[in-house]
């Protein structure tokens, strides 16, 4: 029998094992072919181009897995995207992967730029793009070129970043066809490498369309760029000198004033060290104390409980992280013996309440609690492990839905920063009450261990079942017992796919997957770029239930 480590063990090990497939995109054969043309792959232009010594924290590692199986997939979403330091400030990098079809834009390649868009725009981070794309992957334009969170998107993030004053270097260092052209002429600096190619339509597109034959020099080579076109600032004979230019570019940006939070950093008292394996079972099973999760990864394991002993199946508080104020709103994961007022039922004075379960009271106190964060103008951190809201008749008759319905709307109009880290379980409600993706945290997070779905598996599953029994006997067909058991099977093994991290973080729907004993540094970088942002919008919450 695994053992609880040994969960974590198997899970961290898999972790490492798919990260390293997928960091390899399109494999060792299509990263030669690109170092025969002389130029780096998307992974080893980043690592160039950040300071030396510091970290790239990857974003979205795991977009499109599993996904576009027909086309032979798009490991990655066939782009690298993350935060990393460019002259000790840190900029989001935006890197086409040229070895996953010649970079071309798959719909999952649209959303994660778009999204690398969107953290960049709510944060005012400067931002790189390192350009080497065969444009949109045409057996698939219709579900990439005209949504709102399509390919077009892209263009508007960037005249919208430029309006905000946000910088933008875009790096031409191979193909940039079509619509694609537009991303880097939209750039505060367009910076393109000899051999590269910028054009809206190709040579053989040009002789189709109009008859005219030119080569790619010509057509859109850097030199004609350079010299005739005016269009970029900057030929460079290489990757290398191309990466040198962007570094001293960025050296020279104005950076602005830092968050009004972020101005009260202090030196950081580093949290004892825990291994959070040790506190966090991987199933879920062990019921452990989030104060604990907390005081690990808070500064000096400080942490200033508000109303502890109060709706205690979520745990609302300050502390400090990397020296940064922040409030924290977690899932508590103890059984809880609640004592109830007098006068109800006769000889009952409490009653026990499930971790994990969000109930009237607890809800009331996180939505009193992020109204009071936002008043201090401090982040907030929302540690997720969640089953959903309490149902049944005593909590409909405490007013459950409307006592719900008060703390999503301070989540969803909450102004300062939030940031979320899925530990556990994000299931139905209890995921938008714990600023799922839906509620616009600046960065979402998920541990291995993580389950999202409307509702856990083998509730799911046998609700699924039953609506597939139903059909059956509409159809004329009663299953017998092996035709019953093999149908359950695989309906709970097409949801435990479903419940799967990766599956989540393949559509966007968590910003990346981290070990658990990453946490604490994780966070304290993602509060780093959510202080870049000095602008905080005026608290509204509207009609408020009472």
């Amino acid at each position: 029998m695994t053992s609880i480590n040994g969960a974590w063990q198997d899970a961290l090990s898999r972790l490492a094992a798919d990260l390293e497939t997928v960091r390899q995109g399109g494999g060792r054969k299509a990263a030669a072919r690109q170092h025969d043309k002389g130029r780096l792959t998307a992974r080893e232009r980043i690592a160039r181009l950040v300071d030396d010594g510091t970290p790239f924290d990857e974003l979205m590692t795991f977009a499109g897995w599993d996904m576009y199986e027909e086309a032979g997939g798009c490991p990655s979403g066939g782009t690298v995207v993350g935060i990393g330091q460019i002259g000790g400030r840190p900029w989001m990098i935006v890197a086409n992967d040229a070895t996953v079809k010649a970079g071309a834009f798959f719909p999952i390649t649209a959303k994660k730029v778009i999204r690398a868009q969107t953290i960049a725009l709510e944060n005012r981070l400067p931002v790189v793009y390192l350009v080497d794309s065969a444009g949109v992957y045409l057996p698939m334009q219709d579900e990439i070129f005209p949504d709102q969170d399509d390919f077009g998107r892209v263009f508007y993030l960037n005249a919208r970043l430029s309006a905000l004053g946000v910088p933008q270097i875009a790096a031409i260092m191979g193909n940039c066809v079509a619509g694609g052209a537009y991303l880097p002429v939209m750039c505060d600096t367009l910076i393109m490498t000899e051999g590269s190619g910028l054009y809206l339509a190709g040579p053989a597109l040009v002789k189709a369309a109009i008859g005219q034959v030119v080569d790619s020099e010509d057509l859109g080579g850097a030199t004609m760029h350079a010299e005739i076109a005016g269009t970029v600032d900057y030929k460079e004979p290489d990757d290398d000198a191309a990466l040198r230019r962007v570094r001293d570019l960025a050296e020279m940006y104005a950076r602005g004033d830092p968050a009004p939070w972020a101005r009260r950093r202090k030196e950081a008292a580093e949290p004892t060290t825990r291994d959070l394996t040790d506190l966090v079972s991987f199933d879920g099973a062990k019921p452990y104390d989030v104060r604990d999760l907390i005081r690990a990864l808070a500064d000096g394991g400080d942490f200033h409980e508000f109303k502890a002993d109060w709706g205690q199946t979520l745990v609302c508080g300050f502390a400090r992280l990397g020296g940064y104020p922040v409030g924290f709103v977690a899932n508590q994961r103890l059984v809880i013996k609640k004592k109830l007022k007098s006068g109800g039922v006769p000889g009952l004075s409490s009653r026990i309440e499930v971790g994990g379960v969000i109930y009237a009271d607890a809800a009331d106190k996180a939505a009193r609690f992020i109204l009071d964060a936002n008043q201090a103008g401090v982040p907030l951190i929302f540690l997720s492990d969640v089953t959903g809201f309490m149902v049944g008749r005593d909590s409909e008759q405490e007013g459950i839905i409307r006592r719900g319905a008060k703390m999503v709307n301070a989540v969803s109009n909450s102004v300062v920063p939030k940031i979320t880290v899925i530990t556990g379980g994000s299931f139905g409600a209890g995921n938008y009450a714990m600023s799922g993706k839906a509620y616009a945290p600046r960065f979402l997070f998920a541990w291995p261990s993580a389950k999202y779905a409307v509702m856990s598996g083998n509730a799911a599953a046998k609700t699924l079942l039953d609506i597939q029994l139903a059909a059956l006997k509409r159809a004329g067909h009663e299953p017998n017992d092996e035709e019953l058991q093999a149908l359950f099977e695989e309906v709970k093994a097409k949801y435990g796919r479903e419940l799967d991290p990766r599956y989540a973080a393949a559509r966007l729907w968590v910003d990346e997957i981290i070990r658990p004993n990453d946490t604490r540094e994780r966070l304290v970088r993602a509060l780093e770029a959510c202080a870049q942002n000095p602008v905080q919008e005026e608290l509204k919450v509207g009609v408020f239930q009472v």
